[in-house]
């Protein structure tokens, strides 16, 4: 219960700050279950005022104004589907460590092709790993 109370503070506090004072988050959205999983993850963090997504695509293709924005000192969310770490990877290729990387797989997450995640894992994953990570970063 102290959990929830915890998270749901949090939750108020972040969504006060202006989206320059957040953290920045890049998902995977490749053709899995959970690499579609941890873009639905990002989509909802910039939804719901928690964060604010960039395209990891950018980076990973050398667009210079998203690399820019990344290369900027702001927090940044790193959200993997799976082992390959395709945006880890992607931020790498600029000497970019994410402040937080979460790799879904260590929680439990599987990699399925031609099917989506279910709610429960979502939701589980939301509430174990993702506000849990985002609150981490903000005591950095």
């Amino acid at each position: 219960m102290f959990e929830k109370i915890k998270h749901l503070e949090f939750i108020a506090a972040q969504q006060q700050r202006s989206y320059a004072e957040l953290p920045l988050v890049y998902a995977c959205s490749g053709c899995s279950s959970a690499a579609q999983m941890a873009n639905a993850l990002a989509v909802r963090l910039d939804r719901e005022h928690l964060a604010e997504m960039s395209c990891i695509a950018g980076i990973g293709g050398d667009v210079q104004p998203l690399v820019r924005a990344a290369q900027r000192g702001r927090k940044i969310l790193a959200l993997d589907g799976c082992l390959l770490h395709c945006v880890r990877n992607c931020l790498k290729r600029y000497d970019i460590e994410p402040s937080y990387h979460l790799e879904l797989a260590d929680h439990g997450i599987k990699k399925r092709h031609h099917t989506d995640a279910t709610e429960e894992e979502i939701k589980r994953v939301w509430d174990e790993a993702v506000i849990p990570a985002l609150i981490e970063i903000d005591n950095l």
